[in-house]
């Protein structure tokens, strides 16, 4: 089954779109997977932002489809047991999607869709950075799973 990535906003520096690139190649050896680019809203307040986002990410998710949203406020946990959980994630029978928001982050609803919320950190993080540190992790979950030499 493909994982899809949902995500607001094309990320704008080089080297974070190199990286990007190199992690999605790298993962295609173990899924396929489907990196939707959302535009960001264009909305002048905070609100209407992050509501006109949600309305973009709710269309592209099926009620079938299991959800993981990428929020501060989700469990945190080590790149072993992320491998775990992918694993059931991908056994699940379900299309599984990953949801990284905008730069005002997701609305309420689109947290009470989420199967489950995974935080990285308490630290904060521009929503460039958190697509590589995903991606990265994605990929070595990928490879614990597959008890390949790149997790130590």
């Amino acid at each position: 089954m493909p994982i899809k990535i949902i995500a607001i906003a094309k990320t704008k520096e080089k080297f974070y779109q190199a990286v990007e690139a190199e992690y999605l190649k790298r993962l295609g050896s173990f899924a396929k997977v489907e990196f939707e680019i959302l535009a960001a809203s264009r909305a002048n307040f905070a609100a209407k932002i992050i509501f006109e986002e949600a309305e973009k990410i709710l269309a592209k998710i099926k009620l079938s489809d299991f959800v993981v949203v990428l929020d501060k406020e989700g469990s945190q946990f080590s790149s072993p047991d992320l491998a775990k959980k992918l694993g059931r994630w991908l056994t699940s029978g379900k299309n599984l999607v990953f949801v990284i928001g905008g730069t005002y982050g997701l609305s309420q609803q689109i947290l009470d869709r989420a199967d489950f919320i995974w935080s990285f950190s308490e630290l904060t993080f521009t929503h460039e950075m958190i697509r590589t540190i995903f991606l990265e992790q994605l990929y070595r979950a990928f490879t614990i799973l597959n008890n390949k030499p790149y997790h130590y």
